[in-house]
């Protein structure tokens, strides 16, 4: 699979590391979530066929987080840019 890195250009998979699912979404009130709100938001995860937003971090490139539209069933991929902070605040 090749990923097109908005400052690389085309690159190999392997140079990248799978950031997960780019339309997953922290509570907006982390405070005041409730315990479901949380367990939904860490542990349940769509299993999409078709069409997916997903984050990719070129690690063993630019170091940049992009967003990357790739198709799961056949692994085509749409397209790819820069990921937005929001997307990629890992560390809560």
């Amino acid at each position: 699979m090749i990923i097109p890195c908005p400052w690389c250009g085309e690159r190999p998979h392997t140079e990248f590391a799978y950031g997960g699912d780019a339309t997953i979404r922290r509570p907006a009130e982390p405070a005041a979530a409730s315990d479901a709100e949380w367990f939904d938001y860490l542990y349940i995860r769509p299993n999409p066929a078709g069409a997916h937003r997903e984050l990719w971090h070129h690690a063993f490139g630019c170091g940049q987080w992009i967003e990357v539209r790739r198709d799961t069933l056949t692994h085509r991929i749409e397209g790819a840019t820069p990921a937005s902070g929001a997307e990629i605040d890992r560390d809560g």
